[in-house]
């Protein structure tokens, strides 16, 4: 068992056993560690906000208060990545200190193989110049899944002058940009990198075709961004 799931599984325990205590030895039979870890691993989570009590004496150990934490959560996998990558975005806010510890949290909590793909769409979403609070663009879970899985998309776009296209892309990044959310991807029709603004996506559909890496065309395009934000 890794950090991470240990954690979560520490949690669990002592919110099975509340308001009853567990000892740090008790802990270290149950997951196989040392009495050292355990405690730096409980301290760990008391530091992240968790609110576990430490008792001293015969029948002292560590207590988790029920009422000031909130129970397991059941999510899919599509919500609870939209949850972890939304926390991250909201790192110039007066939240990003409250956003970072409820994103470990999140995280600590996703199955490995969910967390993998957390970690692999955040890791292509950006932020460029500046931009409207909010947004009314809605994120299609098959945005989601074509990021993280490396699947061609089939979608129907309206440009601002209205003329509707279907084009087959290779998703980049998703860009949060001065006029909002933009799907970064590269376009077979245009054979470049082009910028598809969410609320102008009109359909879209999840191909069984892989895409082909484009790592240079990428980073080009968010060098270019950098540079002229309002390019998008």
């Amino acid at each position: 068992m890794n950090r991470t799931d240990r954690l979560y599984a520490l949690v669990e325990e002592l919110r099975a056993v509340a308001p009853r205590p567990r000892s740090a030895p008790w802990l270290a039979r149950r997951f196989e560690v040392s009495v050292r870890t355990v405690e730096r691993d409980l301290e760990a989570l008391r530091q992240s906000g968790l609110p576990i009590r430490a008792d001293t004496g015969r029948a002292g150990g560590y207590s988790l208060d029920r009422d000031r934490t909130l129970p397991p959560l059941t999510l899919t996998a599509a919500e609870a990545i939209a949850i972890s990558v939304a926390l991250r975005t909201v790192g110039s806010t007066p939240f990003a200190a409250a956003a970072h510890r409820a994103a470990q949290k999140v995280l600590a909590v996703l199955p490995a193989d969910v967390r993998q793909r957390e970690e692999a769409l955040a890791q292509r979403v950006y932020q460029v110049g500046d931009h409207a609070p909010g947004g009314s663009a809605v994120m299609s879970e098959a945005v989601v899944e074509a990021m993280v899985s490396g699947h061609v998309l089939h979608l129907t776009y309206a440009d601002r002058a209205g003329t509707v296209t279907t084009r087959d892309v290779e998703p980049l990044g998703l860009l949060w940009g001065p006029h909002g959310w933009y799907l970064a991807a590269w376009c077979r029709l245009r054979s470049a990198v082009r910028g598809f603004h969410l609320d102008q996506i009109t359909s879209l559909e999840l191909s069984g075709e892989r895409v082909t890496p484009r790592e240079s065309h990428w980073e080009a395009e968010l060098t270019r961004l950098d540079a002229e934000p309002f390019a998008l």
